[in-house]
């Protein structure tokens, strides 16, 4: 397959990735939320890049291993999971699920503001992006971008 990249394109998806971490959200939830996506859409380079950089940012193995079974499990704090739970029922539009209820939207919005949730919001749509075009293009995990 061929590569899909244009300068253009790249330079627009850089400011928009410089202007979600301007907007006060903790990178390791940011990351958590990009795996949590990645994993839904079964994309396997996002989900290895997702690893590699919560790593980086601090993340424990346990955590990593436990974010596709985060409802059962003690490792994640209450905001955590709020993000979660957003990415989730914003990616899961084709399942049939219900989407972002009020409940979901309530519990992000208890522990963000308006730019923080938007900044959560733009990083899910993002990496639905992504996993999109790796799917489309037959990307491979661990190939460096």
């Amino acid at each position: 397959m061929k590569s899909v990249a244009n300068p253009d394109v790249i330079t627009g998806i850089t400011h928009l990735q410089k202007a979600i971490h301007a907007r006060g959200v903790d990178p390791l939830v940011l990351e958590l939320v990009h795996l949590r996506a990645s994993q839904i859409n079964g994309c396997s380079p996002c989900v290895f890049a997702g690893v590699q950089t919560a790593k980086k940012h601090g993340e424990t193995e346990e955590r990593l291993h436990s974010v596709v079974a985060w409802r059962e499990t003690p490792f994640f704090t209450e905001e955590e999971r709020a993000a979660l739970a957003l990415a989730e029922a914003a990616t899961r539009i084709q399942d049939g699920a219900p989407g972002v209820t009020d409940e979901i939207w309530d519990a992000a919005a208890t522990h963000f503001g308006e730019k923080q949730t938007s900044a959560i919001i733009l990083e899910i749509a993002i990496t639905n992006f992504f996993n999109r075009i790796n799917h489309t293009i037959r990307e491979p995990a661990g190939k460096a971008w």
